[in-house]
């Protein structure tokens, strides 16, 4: 990589061009301004005493004034000459108190001063050198009294201040360079730190942590890595689990089955071990056909191909079909199920996938609680949502527990029944497809599932979804 297409190599770049920039604008506003400062202060000194040179000099006889312009010239430390401009093209000094005429002569200040009858101030440039001058009329016959100062002194402290500039500008560029350098390594260390984490993560190695202390952007987001690599590790190690789990639980009803068939096939027997053997077989068979229909949910789901027709329906009398429907079986597991419905309890949802929630809440209270354990299946409104509950007194479902169960392959360990870890995440996912969710309230000896569905809109509003 280029050291130019690299993060560290930009920075330290963009370091440069900012120092190199801001340098850039000081040396072009602040060396002008300094410059006219110098030099307007100047002039507004060589004014004031321009003006009271020329008011002396209007109370005296013009054969005093060459005494007068020595005392003057001394006084301001400045060079004073008195002009005659007669015309535009020809001025003549009445003195000057250098002794040097010829390059006054025609000075465009004191000519402008003259004909405009008014004080004349500015930079001019003769033989190589600038000096600043003050022109004042004396009178409006052509008499101008001119003072002069050679700017050179003031002009080589711009040139100290303007090679001292360059200097710093250099040193400063070279600082930058190397700052920007050291900062742009550290911080392309930072990234290619986050860039193996990433590529540990992608390679599926979650042991070792992402970490980052500072408390930038690139600390945000070691942070965010960090969390999804938790994620990933907890999603790997469920994984990992339901692979085994649903090994076992595949292995299990086909080792029944084949040890079954192959009972049948070698051995005479009589009815009732044959009945007893295909009641046996029939129910490993159940067993298999809900494990593969709760992976098939779980693809329909992840692929969004899960088909909704959303519309009113009853969740009281639903609640009963599913108590009818689980009466066998909870007198088998030694249960009492019970359904409390006050009358018509309207919501608005798909009634096979409400059947289906059902039907996976009551079979978890019935298969994870002990013998003698009470369920009831409930049906309300509380006027803001539809309620389809199923409640049981048994044992309470641990905090640890309870903010995972909806995970898929999250498995209770030491539970009466142990399923593919599969049913809760289904009827979740199903609830939110729909518009609702499932609420868990756990608490010693009651422990409550319930489905919380939307109200149904008024007729005229209700709309078929299909997803």
């Amino acid at each position: 990589m280029t050291p130019f297409r690299s993060v560290g190599g930009r920075l330290s770049f963009a370091l440069l061009l900012l120092v190199a920039g801001a340098l850039a604008i000081v040396y072009v506003v602040v060396i002008p301004s300094l410059e006219r400062s110098l030099v307007n202060d100047r002039l507004d000194e060589l004014e004031r005493d321009a003006r009271t040179a020329a008011a002396g000099l209007k109370d005296e006889d013009r054969g005093a004034w060459p005494l007068a312009i020595v005392g003057y010239a001394t006084l301001m430390n400045a060079r004073v000459t008195a002009l005659d401009v007669s015309s535009p093209d020809a001025a003549e000094p009445f003195y000057d108190s250098s002794g040097k005429y010829s390059d006054v002569v025609r000075d465009p200040l004191a000519l402008r001063a003259a004909v405009r009858f008014r004080v004349a101030r500015g930079r001019v440039d003769r033989n190589d050198r600038s000096y600043a001058e003050v022109a004042v009329p004396l009178d409006r016959n052509g008499a101008v009294l001119l003072l002069g100062d050679d700017l050179s002194d003031r002009l080589a402290i711009i040139r100290i201040v303007r090679r001292r500039l360059f200097v710093a500008a250099l040193v400063a560029v070279v600082a930058s360079m190397l700052v920007g350098y050291v900062a742009a390594r550290v911080f392309a260390r930072r990234i290619r730190r986050l860039e193996r984490a990433a590529d540990r993560i992608a390679g599926g190695e979650f042991d070792e942590p992402v970490v980052d202390h500072g408390g930038d952007e690139l600390g945000e987001l070691a942070e965010a890595f960090e969390r999804m690599r938790r994620q990933l590790a907890s999603l790997d190690r469920a994984r990992g689990e339901f692979i085994a789990n649903a090994s076992h639980e595949l292995r299990t009803p086909l080792f029944s089955l084949a040890g079954f068939l192959e009972l049948m096939a070698d051995e005479e027997l009589d009815e009732q071990t044959t009945r007893d053997f295909l009641q046996t077989m029939r129910e490993q068979v159940n067993r298999l056909t809900r494990l593969a229909t709760d992976l098939l949910d779980l693809s329909r789901i992840d692929a969004g191909e899960v088909r909704l027709d959303v519309a009113r329906l009853d969740l009281g009398a639903l609640a009963d079909a599913l108590a009818t429907e689980f009466g066998p079986l909870a007198r088998v597991e030694e249960h009492e199920l019970d359904t409390e419905v006050d009358g018509e309890v309207p919501a608005f949802a798909d009634e096979e996938r409400v059947l289906q929630i059902g039907r996976l809440l009551i079979e978890n209270a019935i298969r994870h609680t002990p013998p003698g354990t009470h369920v009831l299946v409930r049906a309300g409104n509380d006027g803001i949502a539809a309620r389809l509950a199923v409640e049981n007194d048994g044992p309470e479902i641990a905090p640890e527990h309870a903010s995972q169960i909806f995970e898929r392959f999250y498995r209770v360990e030491g539970s009466r029944a142990s399923g593919s870890g599969l049913g809760l995440a289904i009827a979740r996912e199903l609830a939110e497809l729909m518009g609702g969710r499932i609420q868990l309230d756990s608490q010693p000896e009651r422990t409550v599932f319930a489905l919380v569905l939307p109200l149904p809109a008024p007729a005229k509003e209700q709309q078929p979804v299909f997803t």
